[in-house]
């Protein structure tokens, strides 16, 4: 299933991943392998299991009450699942990105050094470096770099979202789990959102979940195509928008269903 992927490095590999909530299955029998250094976006219809999975991949759904979980999600040679697994840690290296951006109610610098903080860190220099370095990679820096001391709910949404990318960012993460990043945001910082996934992906692999089509089409070097639960179609973002290999794909895409 995987021979698009060949000569790629994996980074993300699920096997026969199922997830009930309660007696609701969410996902069946998922496997595929999710390149390293790539965009890896997440399509289907509402219900379909994509922000599900997506919550999988750095164990978010071990929040939820109720949720059975088979099979392995392999990540650097690590069964994320098993039982020795530290999940601060995997958390750390696979940060989250939400629909709503969630930034503290504390600065702009406050917001970026929280994890690193967490993680021990307080030499005021170094955190300095690692504010700046981080607003720098998510495109913030710029604008914001006169007044770090000034609260992150004061930024526009779009900024909001990009200093929760900063904070992800901070504590350097592999991964980075993106569910909708742009969904409750204007055209143009949309743009902005899809312009930083673009130049992250040289450092970073990036899964993001969207129900936008045509951002997918624009942002991601593979798509995934999730309908009820199941994976129905993986390959490259080219080979799916304009050669859909099932025809279940092909409806979904051409708005006949979804």
């Amino acid at each position: 299933m995987d021979s698009q992927l060949s000569g790629r490095v994996t980074k993300i590999q699920t096997r026969n991943l199922n997830l009930s909530y309660g007696k609701k299955q969410a996902l069946k029998d998922i496997s595929f392998n999710i390149p390293e250094r790539q965009v890896t976006a997440l399509i289907g219809p509402s219900g379909c299991g994509k922000s599900t999975f997506l919550r999988t991949l750095n164990r978010m759904n071990d929040l939820i009450d109720n949720v059975s979980i088979q099979g392995d999600v392999v990540i650097s040679d690590v069964n994320i699942y098993d039982p020795g697994v530290d999940v601060v840690e995997l958390r750390k290296n696979v940060g989250m990105i939400f629909q709503k951006s969630n930034p503290f109610p504390k600065s702009i610098y406050d917001n970026v050094a929280y994890g690193p903080r967490i993680n021990g860190i307080h030499d005021r220099k170094r955190l300095d470096e690692i504010v700046e370095r981080s607003l720098k990679r998510s495109a913030l820096w710029d604008e914001v770099k006169e007044d770090v001391t000034k609260s992150g709910i004061a930024l526009s949404g779009g900024q909001q979202q990009r200093l929760c990318i900063a904070r992800a960012l901070a504590v350097d993460p592999e991964i980075l789990l993106m569910d909708e990043p742009a969904s409750a945001l204007d055209p143009i910082a949309t743009a902005k959102i899809e312009e930083l996934i673009y130049e992250l992906k040289e450092s970073y692999t990036i899964v993001i979940v969207t129900h936008n089509m045509q951002q997918a089409a624009r942002v991601s070097d593979f798509t995934a195509f999730f309908y009820m639960g199941e994976l129905v179609e993986f390959d490259t973002a080219k080979a799916l928008f304009t050669t859909p290999k099932k025809k279940q794909t092909e409806d979904y895409i051409t708005g006949r269903f979804g």
